[in-house]
C-alpha cells in the first residue's frame, strides 16, 4: 500500500476515535464561546479538534514552598470564561494558604490535519486572526498538529503564603485588566471563525474544475499587422484608380484636341491618315 494511501486512512481512524470523544482537556468538553468554531473543524474531512480552551481568568493557589506554580499541583479557587468582578477574586483570595497567582490565559485550540498543507493553511489563518504564537509540530508517528495561540496573556502574584501582598485598588486594576483581554480574545476568536469560513470556502472553489471558455473568434484589433496590411492595400488601390483616372483624362483631352484640329474630317479616319496629310 502507498504511504500516502495508508496515512490517510490512519487519519481517517484517528478522526473516527476522536468523534466519540470531542475535547481531551481537564474539562473534557467544548466550551460554548468556542463550539461554532469546532464544529467547523470537525465538520470538515482534513481536520479535528483534540482539545480547546475559549480563555479564561483564573485564580490558582500553589503551595509556598513550591519554586514555581503549576497547575497540576495546586488550587483552584477560582475561574470564569467570562469577563468576572472584584468580588469574585476576594472571595478566593480569602480561601488563599499559598503563592496564590491571578491569570488570564486567552483561547487555545489544537487541531490534528490530515495533511501538512491543512495545517499550513490553518495556521495562516490563525496568524492573521491576531494569535501570532500558533505552530505546527509533527510527531514521530506522522500526527500533524496545528496549534492556535496568542500571548496577550496575564500573571500576577496576589499573596505569599496566604498573606495579601497588593492592596484592593491594585486588584481592581487587575480585574479590569484581565476584562480587557478577554473581550480582546472573543474578538480574536470571532475572526478567526470568519477568516477560517473565507479560507476553507475558497480552497473549494480552488477544486472546483471550471469549464474552458468557448472559441469565439476575437474582433480583429485596429493596431493588428493583419489590420494594417489591409490599410496599406486599400491605400495602393486608391492610388493605383487615381493615376489611371488622370491618365484617361489627359487622353480623352488630346482625343478632343485632335477632333476640333481636324474638324473637316470624318472622325473615324486613321490618326495615321492625318499625319500623312502634313508630310
Amino acid at each position: 500500500m502507498d504511504e500516502s494511501v495508508a496515512m490517510e486512512k490512519t487519519f481517517s481512524q484517528w478522526k473516527q476515535q476522536r468523534g466519540r470523544r470531542l475535547d481531551v482537556s481537564k474539562k473534557g468538553s467544548v466550551d460554548a464561546e468556542i463550539v461554532h468554531v469546532v464544529s467547523l473543524l470537525n465538520g470538515c474531512q482534513q481536520f479535528f479538534s483534540t482539545s480547546s480552551c475559549s480563555g479564561r481568568i483564573i485564580l490558582i493557589d500553589a503551595a509556598a514552598e513550591d519554586s514555581e506554580v503549576h497547575k497540576h499541583n495546586c488550587v483552584w479557587l477560582f475561574v470564569s470564561h467570562q469577563k468576572c468582578k472584584s468580588s469574585d477574586l476576594a472571595s478566593g483570595l480569602s480561601r488563599s494558604t499559598g503563592d496564590a497567582v491571578l491569570k488570564f490565559e486567552p483561547f487555545v485550540l489544537h487541531v490534528q490535519c490530515r495533511r501538512l498543507q491543512d495545517a499550513q493553511l490553518l495556521h495562516s489563518v490563525a496568524v492573521n486572526s491576531g494569535f501570532r504564537n500558533s505552530g505546527i509540530t509533527i510527531s514521530k508517528t506522522g500526527k500533524i498538529i496545528m496549534a492556535v495561540r496568542s500571548t496577550h496573556g496575564l500573571e500576577a502574584p496576589l499573596t505569599h503564603q496566604g498573606r495579601l501582598l497588593v492592596g484592593h485598588e491594585y486588584i481592581d486594576f487587575l480585574i479590569q485588566l484581565a476584562n480587557q483581554k478577554m473581550e480582546e480574545n472573543l474578538r480574536r476568536i470571532q475572526r478567526f471563525y470568519q477568516n477560517l469560513q473565507s479560507a476553507l470556502l475558497k480552497e473549494k472553489q480552488q477544486k472546483v474544475q471550471i469549464p474552458d471558455a468557448p472559441n469565439v473568434p476575437q474582433p480583429l484589433n485596429p493596431a493588428s499587422p493583419d489590420r494594417l496590411k489591409t490599410d496599406e492595400d486599400e491605400g495602393e488601390e486608391r492610388k493605383q484608380t487615381s493615376m489611371y483616372k488622370r491618365r484617361r483624362k489627359r487622353e480623352k483631352q488630346q482625343q478632343r484636341d485632335n477632333d476640333c484640329y481636324h474638324g473637316d474630317r470624318d472622325s473615324s479616319s486613321p490618326e495615321l491618315d492625318c499625319l500623312g496629310l502634313f508630310t
